[in-house]
């Protein structure tokens, strides 16, 4: 599929005859007196390659930055002196801030571009995560700053997603997008696998804050290079979006006709469940692996099934992607798609239910977070199929509502855990949660935007 379409319908394109575009495309359906709309423009194939290993390596370092207090919160708690609870209230100041700007950032992100909107949030993110051991040392309480920092930390990342939605459905032709989101989520599992394996190592041997100071500097001059040389020369090229033309420009109305489409609601819906049952895993699989196996190798458990899923997230892009340029129908893909990440890795999900072996429990929980990484394809670009236009802030109220279930849901199997002492309860339930959320999706989910009233045009960069 070529990069000189017109986003419109998955099944009924609005395509341009021919290689020359018009200077203006207009949608309008003759009601309220509607301007005309913005302006977007796709990437050439080389500029999206560049784009493509950027963000990658930006979603890295994101998850470095991220999970540098997780790091290091046991010895920040020995230096100061902090309690089991006083730890978790600095590092549930991150929560909080993360849930506040999801749907502020997708906002921007369609009205200013998605690419705007990534370089401001990293710079500041990255100097926060830099100044955070000076920052330890002010005369305020060390518990109160580093909470502050946490806070403010979880405000700037917060609409790094929400950003990467809107940038993908200005900026990457349909037939593309899988491939990209699924390439950011492997980049959060090797920013994971890489604060986790090298941050140790700088913890053990220079202590804690050397650990902030890598991930901020690394994450600072990412910054600087997108700036010098991606968007510094593009700049008088890349126009910014018209505030009337992006989701901005959507009355109240034309919002809550769009969101009680059983397409968009079936989106949502099977997004909260997901996200729901990857918070839980992501929260209780070391407690799952310590108890259970208390004896075994702990890296294994800890890197293998997030090796498996890197390949597993880049696999599925690549799959979607190439099924989408066969001609394949878009919805039924990402129905494919959702349903290996939330049907077949379940499966694998109750297989632990029972006695295993450490090696069988490795390879079960590698292939259940292997297969969920496909969700990259499914319904996490769904959004972007359904309403490009104000894909950003869509996609940022559904991560929104997915991180205060994903909350609700942690706290039930904690529960769940204390009283049963059993952990078949708990991937029962994931089970269950990923049942209703797929069932939903398979039955009403649709690539067919919902958005057409704000049709873009769309020309090379």
């Amino acid at each position: 599929m070529a990069l000189w379409q017109i986003f419109g319908e998955t099944n009924n394109h609005f395509e341009v005859p021919g290689k020359n575009l018009p200077n203006k495309v207009f949608a309008h359906n003759g009601s309220e007196g509607e301007e005309p709309q913005r302006q977007t423009a796709t990437w050439p194939r080389p500029l999206a390659q560049k784009w493509t290993v950027m963000l990658f390596l930006g979603t890295c370092l994101l998850y470095c930055a991220r999970m540098a207090m997780p790091i290091c919160a046991v010895n920040m708690a020995t230096t100061f002196g902090w309690s089991k609870t006083q730890s978790g209230v600095v590092m549930g100041g991150f929560f909080w801030g993360y849930c506040f700007t999801q749907v502020l950032g997708g906002h921007v992100s369609d009205r200013i571009g998605g690419e705007r909107v990534l370089l401001l949030a990293t710079t500041s993110w990255a100097s926060i995560t830099a100044v955070t051991p000076l920052l330890a040392q002010l005369g305020i309480s060390s518990l109160t700053s580093m909470t502050v920092a946490r806070f403010l930390m979880g405000l700037l990342q917060g609409v790094h997603y929400p950003s990467l939605a809107s940038l993908c459905s200005q900026r990457v032709d349909e037939g593309e997008r899988g491939f990209l989101m699924s390439t950011m989520g492997s980049g959060s599992y090797m920013g994971t696998l890489m604060v986790g394996g090298l941050g140790s190592v700088m913890l053990e041997h220079y202590g804690w804050e050397s650990v902030f100071y890598g991930a901020g500097l690394l994450s600072g001059l990412w910054s600087l290079t997108v700036w010098r040389f991606l968007l510094r020369g593009q700049m008088n090229t890349i126009q910014v979006l018209s505030s009337h033309g992006s989701s901005s420009g959507l009355s109240k109305k034309r919002w809550l006709k769009m969101c009680k489409q059983p397409s968009v609601c079936a989106m949502v819906f099977a997004h909260l469940c997901f996200s729901s049952t990857c918070y839980t895993l992501m929260s209780w699989l070391p407690t799952f692996f310590k108890d259970t196996y208390p004896h075994a190798k702990g890296w294994m458990c800890n890197v293998i099934p997030w090796l498996v899923a890197i390949a597993s997230a880049l696999f599925g892009g690549i799959i979607s992607d190439h099924l989408i340029q066969q001609g394949f129908r878009t919805s039924s893909v990402r129905k494919m798609m959702q349903f290996m990440s939330m049907g077949v890795s379940s499966v694998f999900l109750l297989l632990l239910c029972r006695p295993l072996s450490f090696p069988s429990a490795v390879i079960f929980v590698s292939a259940a977070v292997g297969l969920a990484t496909f969700n990259s394809s499914g319904v996490s670009v769904n959004v972007q199929d359904l309403a490009p236009s104000c894909a950003g802030a869509l996609f940022g109220f559904m991560n929104m509502c997915g991180a205060f279930t994903g909350l609700v849901m942690v706290y039930v199997s904690g529960y769940l855990i204390e009283v049963t002492a059993s952990w078949g309860y708990v991937f029962s339930l994931i089970t269950m949660v990923n049942t209703m959320g797929l069932g939903v999706f398979l039955m009403f989910g649709e690539a067919n935007r919902v958005d057409l009233w704000n049709l873009s045009q769309v020309t090379r960069v």
